[in-house]
């Protein structure tokens, strides 16, 4: 399955060679896949699942849109690990337990963010939740970019 889709991620990097480095287009492209998947899955939890109602955790209440973030959270986590493990930073040398552990600190502080953009656009400014929820990427992507690079998945 890994050389499957290294094979097939690895078909199209010819169009962006000249300008991008092979890991930078193999973290795009699978996180990309991974952004896609989120934004599906917000959609359907926050639409049908979540079905736009609070949440009564009984110490807490969550809004659908955070409610929504948070339950979307633990799959795109596992998705992106497991697609920045074995396609993206496959030449890592650090064990498997510390790259899942820092990978979760990046995560958590990625959550964290996003938390609070959705908060801000949605609570604050009254943006709708998944295009609020897109807008927020922006901001994730690189903050996590720079510290999976150079803290979850370092070489060396």
């Amino acid at each position: 399955m890994k050389l499957f889709l290294i094979k097939l991620i690895d078909l199209f990097y010819f169009l962006f060679e000249g300008f991008m480095p092979l890991k930078t287009y193999r973290y795009a492209v699978c996180g990309g896949g991974n952004l896609v998947l989120d934004t599906i899955l917000y959609y359907i939890f926050f639409h049908f699942i979540v079905a736009k109602q609070d949440i009564d955790m009984y110490f807490f209440v969550f809004s659908p849109h955070i409610a929504s973030l948070f339950f979307v959270f633990p799959i795109t986590f596992m998705t992106g690990f497991l697609l920045n493990k074995y396609i993206t930073f496959e030449d890592s040398n650090l064990a498997a337990g510390v790259q899942f552990y820092r990978y979760l600190l990046v995560g958590c502080g990625a959550l964290i963010i996003s938390y609070g953009s959705m908060k801000f656009l949605v609570d604050g400014l009254q943006f709708f939740p998944t295009p609020s929820k897109i807008l927020t990427i922006g901001v994730t992507i690189v903050y996590s970019y720079i510290l999976q690079s150079r803290y979850s998945f370092k070489v060396g």
